[in-house]
């Protein structure tokens, strides 16, 4: 029994985010998983919530690689757009972009949003698991910040700041989203041992 408990278990984090790779690096690699990651395209649904468009690209990446797999997928959440565009975050991204977005929000005034972040932990043949985090904070009136990967990073102020995250450095900016996902990852990984 206490070579088993001795045993590195590897997971491969299906992204190419070094900040999300760091996140689970935190929480996992105390409790003996080596997290490793690809670049690889995974299939993404047409899906209303973030969980689902992550279980299903982690299902799809455990099974193609014949590994344990963590994917994610976030939204974002706008209260004065009813929650769109949700988990068409990236579909956002590709046709209107951050500017776009903020132009379909002029003259509303509710700019309250979260973002919703889904992390699918998922073994070849097995169902994905999912945990999430919230992370809550507004819409700003114009893009901003010169860090960050996508227009997330330009459009939103955590809860909390004046600034969007895209004003602050990674190191910075990591602080501000929510850890439950992994958080919960790990204590469920814990419970497996």
């Amino acid at each position: 029994m206490k070579e088993k408990d001795t045993l590195v278990k590897k997971i491969v984090y299906v992204t190419g985010n070094r900040g999300k790779i760091g996140s689970a690096k935190q929480f996992l690699e105390p409790l003996g998983y080596e997290i490793d990651n690809i670049k690889l395209e995974t299939p993404e649904i047409q899906a209303d919530d973030v969980s689902e468009v992550a279980k299903y690209s982690a299902k799809w990446a455990a099974n193609e690689l014949q590994i344990p797999v963590i994917k994610n997928d976030t939204g974002i959440y706008i209260k004065g757009l009813n929650g769109f565009p949700g988990a068409y975050m990236k579909y956002i991204a590709q046709t209107l972009g951050g500017d776009g977005l903020l132009k379909l929000m002029e003259g509303i005034s509710d700019r309250e949003a979260y973002l919703k972040e889904a992390i699918a932990y998922c073994e070849p043949g097995c169902e994905p698991i999912v945990f999430e985090g919230i992370t809550y904070g507004k819409i700003s009136f114009q893009s901003s910040g010169e860090y960050g990967y996508g227009i997330i990073d330009h459009i939103f102020i955590p809860a909390g700041e004046e600034k969007t995250l895209g004003n602050f450095q990674d190191k910075q900016r990591w602080n501000f989203w929510s850890i439950d996902g992994y958080k919960g990852l790990a204590d469920y990984l814990e419970k497996l041992k």
